[in-house]
């Protein structure tokens, strides 16, 4: 199966998203993925507010059966998140878990004004009722469940997809 080119849909979300940031527009981004894209994105669009970033692994509902992510990252809100308009950044949105996760996080921290969610590829397959405003490429060829689509980040901070067993 080809893969879209990350690179280049990263520039699609930038022009998804540009019409609609406000001078107080704060994105927090998913680790590990998420963050790298809210990196990218954050500079793209100039942003003033700082850059957010949280780990939703106490927040998962399978938290139980899947346990801590091996590697868990901080959590971080530099501002001050009422009445803030958020946007969530995730990497690929697949049953809608993480970001269900994320939201019951970020509303730890506050009540912002509005929520979105921005991601660099849909795939479809979910569990929730849950939808991405940017969205840079809806996959319309299923993936097998046993295969996760993941961002990787190189040491110059390309990003790239790659397909691994789950």
């Amino acid at each position: 199966m080809q893969l879209p080119d990350a690179e280049s849909m990263l520039h699609t979300l930038v022009e998804q998203m540009r019409p609609n940031m406000s001078a107080n527009t704060a994105l927090v981004g998913i680790h590990t993925g998420g963050v790298w894209l809210a990196e990218r994105l954050h500079a793209a669009l100039g942003l003033s507010q700082p850059l957010g970033c949280i780990d939703v692994s106490f927040y998962r509902d399978d938290y139980g059966s899947k346990g801590l992510h091996p590697q868990p990252q901080r959590s971080g809100i530099p501002f001050d998140v009422d009445g803030t308009p958020i946007v969530i950044v995730d990497d690929v949105l697949y049953t809608g878990r993480t970001t269900r996760a994320a939201l019951n996080e970020l509303f730890d921290y506050g009540r912002p004004s509005r929520v979105d969610l921005a991601v660099l590829v849909d795939r479809g397959g979910r569990e929730l009722p849950i939808t991405a405003r940017y969205c840079a490429h809806l996959m319309t060829e299923p993936l097998d469940c046993a295969k996760n689509l993941q961002l990787e980040r190189d040491d110059s901070g390309q990003l790239e997809l790659r397909l691994i067993d789950a």
